[in-house]
Order: C-alpha cells, then structure tokens, then sequence
C-alpha cells in the first residue's frame, strides 16, 4: 500500500506542473507530442537491450545449472520470453519503417494546425 501510494504521488509531482501550464517546455501540444517521441526514441534501444539481457542471461543459467532438470526449464523460459520480446520489437519496428516508406512519411515531427488566437 505504501509502495503505490509513492508512486501515486511521484508522478502526481512530476504532472502537475505540466497540468498547471507552470512549466515552459510543455507549452503547446505540438511540444508535447515531440516530448513523448524522444522519449519513446530513447526507451526502445533500453528496452531491446533488457530483451537481449534477458535472453544471455537464461543462456548462462542454462549453461551453468545443467544438471538440474528445474533450473533447466527455468533458463529455457527465460530464452524463450526475450527472443519472443525481440521478435515483437524488431517486427514492430519494421513495420513501421515500412509503412513510414510506403506513405513517404519521414522522421516523427507532426505539424498539427494550430487555432488561431484572438
């Protein structure tokens, strides 16, 4: 209960400047849009490589506890989770990158039309 109580409040703390227009950097949608894509570009190489972790480290536990029937399954599974984790990813990417090429869209910036102002 503790625990999600912090966390509750960590991101409450960490929003709440952007839900009260104090904060400068999160001025228009347009802004925020570009926000969330670098931080979607800087967690996928993060995220492949916990996968690829994932992946090595079942490989060393299967090759250290072999012997051991329980282990082995274990280590089998942990193989199993984070080459089926990076199929997902490098399908998913690839068919972006296709569908990018296809509508000849490049890069992530949106220009999204603005209201105009009184």
């Amino acid at each position: 209960m503790k625990n999600k109580l912090m966390k509750l409040l960590v991101i409450t703390l960490s929003v709440f400047p952007a839900i009260a227009s104090a904060q400068t950097t999160f001025g228009t949608t347009g802004r925020w849009i570009d926000r969330i894509g670098d931080l979607i570009q800087n967690i996928i190489p993060i995220v492949v490589a916990a996968a690829l972790l994932v992946f090595f480290w079942g490989l060393v536990k299967f090759i250290s506890k072999a012997g051991d029937e329980a282990e082995v399954k274990k280590s089998k599974g942990l193989m199993v989770w984070g080459l089926v984790a990076l199929f997902v990813m490098i399908t998913v990417w690839g068919l972006v990158r296709f569908i990018q090429k296809e509508l000849n869209i490049s890069g992530y910036t949106v220009d999204l039309p603005q209201i105009p102002r009184p």
